[in-house]
């Protein structure tokens, strides 16, 4: 069988994605072919591509994408073939039409659930519930506590919003303009700064009254590090989970003292993903909390997965919202 599928030969910007044709055999041992109806888009994957994460080339690049089940491999007990499925896993290689892949982090994917959201969700999803439920300061968050959430009108962030807000947290988000600000607002976010014309520490003080925040959520990287260790409070938590703006530099401890005895993490998503029991533990949660109407899965773009540069040249450039999938 034959997969349309996109690679890179060697690490670069988006001229090095390519499509190409790739044969697909039977799935091994805990193996699963799926058949994609959409895949989706995210930061990471530039990440991949840039060479920032290193991973031996050629690379099929890609980290969630839902479809129908077409074979399963010995030792499958939880997939059936022609269930509906959608999944968030690593190795790469979800941007293709038809793929051979372990079955560890596939779920089935509910029937209220379509493809599309399935695709979008998964992997941005899953990293806002273990950000929000997961990586929490060493004081706990409770109804009514102040977060800080960068980037805010993203495909996380989005997410995260809602979610946020329905646990009771006040999230205050940051964005590059009114209008992602506008957007982030009418997601659930408490309050929203424009980082492009506001400075986000002073705003973080004059919201919270100058107490602060016990927890910022950082995706942005070298950019905003500076900044979100000062939006917190003595004991407080900056969790980096992404690098938006490039790697943070090397960085002295001892500001961490110097501020407070601050606490520092860099969570990654497939930590909390390491068994199929956790893996199926958080996507219940997450499917429970679209379903129930609490979090809504806002797909701002969609390309043919041949546009695949396209998709992550307007990625970079921050001309996306919420979340972005190929489609096939």
């Amino acid at each position: 069988m034959r997969s349309l599928a996109i690679h890179i030969d060697r690490p670069g910007g988006p001229e090095e994605l390519k499509c190409v044709e790739v044969e697909v055999g039977e799935p091994g041992p805990g193996e699963i072919r799926i058949r994609h109806q959409a895949v989706g888009l995210n930061f990471i994957d530039t990440y991949q591509r840039s060479g920032l994460y290193r991973f031996p080339m050629p690379l099929r690049l890609g980290s969630e994408a839902a479809g129908v089940v077409e074979a399963v491999g010995e030792g499958v007990t939880h997939l059936k073939v022609g269930d509906r499925a959608a999944y968030a896993s690593q190795p790469p290689g979800a941007y293709c039409t038809l793929r051979v892949m372990s079955a560890k982090h596939v779920c089935k994917l509910p029937d209220a659930i379509s493809f599309e959201t399935g695709a979008a969700m998964m992997l941005k999803g899953m990293t806002a519930h273990y950000l929000l439920k997961k990586t929490l300061p060493a004081e706990g968050l409770a109804a009514g506590d102040f977060i800080v959430f960068h980037a805010a009108a993203g495909g996380v962030g989005l997410i995260a919003c809602q979610w946020a807000k329905a646990l009771g947290f006040k999230l205050i988000g940051t964005a590059g303009s009114d209008a992602k600000c506008e957007l982030a607002l009418g997601y659930g976010a408490a309050h929203m700064i424009d980082y492009r014309s506001e400075n986000f520490v002073q705003r973080v003080r004059e919201i919270t009254g100058g107490a602060l925040v016990k927890v910022v959520y950082d995706s942005v990287g070298k950019d905003t590090f500076a900044g979100s260790l000062d939006c917190l409070r003595p004991f407080g938590l900056l969790a980096m989970f992404g690098n938006g703006s490039g790697p943070v530099p090397p960085f002295d401890l001892g500001v961490l003292a110097a501020k407070g005895s601050l606490y520092l993490t860099r969570p990654t998503l497939f930590t909390h993903m390491a068994t199929r029991e956790s893996t199926q533990a958080m996507a219940d949660d997450l499917f429970a909390a679209v379903q129930s109407g609490a979090v809504k899965i806002p797909i701002g773009q969609r390309y043919p997965l041949e546009q695949a540069a396209q998709a992550h040249r307007d990625l970079e450039a921050r001309k996306t919202t919420g979340c972005t999938i190929f489609t096939l």
